[in-house]
């Protein structure tokens, strides 16, 4: 499908209205569609989506300022009109083969009511593509706007519900704002968020998010960590009796086991055995994951330093070490611990971390953090961004089943 994605800037002009843009035009494009952005503003920020650029598009073009100056007066002259007839004239050259077009904004603010206008008469043209018009902010809710705006043509267009268009707002609270202003039905608008680029907030290494996508880990809910090599003394069959439990409290939690075999006793390679079959017995193998089943190579610290960004705790359920450095990492990194109660880990962890035996029941282990993490406003939060808002959740449960209407 061809698709087109209007606005008054695009990057790297910085903007929130110009991140949702590259990135919708990037997962857009990533999902098999062709892909342009239209902007007044802005240049190509990605090899795969052309740019094209109409400065009469944007907003701080000569032309459109001076418009805009004689508009927020409640002036309408002739150079408005042929302001118009010019960006119609632009737009439907450079639309005519879009299956959809998606205007961000352009139709919610007076930025560029030429633009507004230009877009409204267009809608009823012959073949004109779909329109979508995307409100991140509106005009005509907003107190700072309002010495600008008047009543009648063109600023009417800001509050009247178009025919034939599809209406979106990134939240609640503008889809109030929106039906009320337009006098429409909650029904006629649809809600989609803006998402968060969890690759980029965290700056992951691509082999982290090489993991990530592989096992699927942003579904993860708790997601618990094991950076250990694995070896007996480890007690790593502890924690998948752990995380069996959870998983009736939490059914998507998961469990990372980042180390490789431990590399000085072949009686490691038989312990590794047992463990895989103890999470087959346990029901648990698409919820265990051992990084040394993915990788035979060295995994460098910026990726384990990356685990920690994405866990929710860290599980640590040694017979013994000598000193029990993920105790630290997980203080810095400031997620909760859950380790065994033995001296070395004692002495680093004090009165801020959560204790066990060794040879505790699972069940109390597993209690112990469904207590905590039930009552945890972090995690909680964590987990609900997590499952709901990264942009690539946002885009395949809400724009993408858009697109297909």
């Amino acid at each position: 499908m061809n698709l087109t994605l209007l606005h008054y800037s695009a990057p790297p002009v910085v903007g929130g209205v110009e991140s949702v843009i590259e990135h919708h035009a990037r997962l857009m494009t990533n999902n098999g569609h062709q892909v342009q952005v239209v902007a007044g503003r802005g240049e190509q920020f990605d090899m795969n989506i052309p740019f094209i650029h109409l400065p009469l598009v944007g907003s701080r073009h000569v032309d459109v300022i001076a418009a805009k100056q004689e508009l927020d007066e409640g002036f309408v002259s002739d150079k408005f009109h042929a302001l118009s007839a010019m960006i119609e004239s632009q737009l439907r050259e450079y639309t005519s083969k879009t299956d959809i077009l998606i205007a961000h904004n352009v139709c919610s603010l007076n930025k560029n009511l030429a633009l507004t206008n230009a877009l409204f008469n267009l809608t009823s043209s012959p073949g004109f593509p779909r329109l979508i018009l995307w409100h991140h902010d509106l005009a005509w809710t907003t107190p700072r706007y309002q010495n600008e705006l008047h009543d009648g043509h063109p600023w009417e267009l800001l509050k009247t519900a178009w025919k034939g268009v599809t209406q979106v707002t990134v939240s609640e609270m503008r889809q109030e704002e929106l039906c009320e202003l337009m006098g429409i039905d909650r029904s006629q608008v649809r809600v989609i968020p803006n998402g968060v680029d969890v690759q980029k907030f965290f700056k992951l290494e691509k082999q982290t998010r090489d993991f990530v996508k592989r096992l699927d880990l942003y579904q993860a809910s708790p997601l618990l960590l094991l950076p250990v090599r694995i070896t007996p003394r480890k007690n790593i069959e502890l924690a998948l009796r752990v995380l069996a439990t959870l998983r009736a409290h939490f059914p998507s939690a998961c469990l990372v086991v980042t180390g490789p075999l431990g590399p000085h006793n072949p009686a490691n390679i038989e312990y590794f055995d047992r463990l895989k079959a103890l999470r087959a017995d346990l029901g648990i193998s698409n919820a265990v994951h051992f990084l040394a089943e993915l990788t035979d190579e060295y995994i460098p610290d910026p990726v384990i330093a990356d685990f920690y960004k994405l866990s929710d705790a860290l599980l640590l359920p040694s017979f013994e070490e000598g000193f029990g450095i993920p105790i630290l990492e997980a203080g810095f990194s400031g997620i909760p611990i859950f380790c065994s109660d033995i001296p070395p880990l004692k002495k680093l962890g004090g009165e801020f971390a959560n204790y066990f035996s060794p040879d505790e029941n699972p069940e109390t282990v597993a209690r112990m953090i469904t207590g905590h993490l039930s009552t945890s406003t972090v995690f909680r939060l964590r987990a609900d961004v997590r499952s709901q808002y990264t942009w690539e959740r946002v885009y395949t449960m809400m724009v993408a089943p858009l697109l297909k209407v």
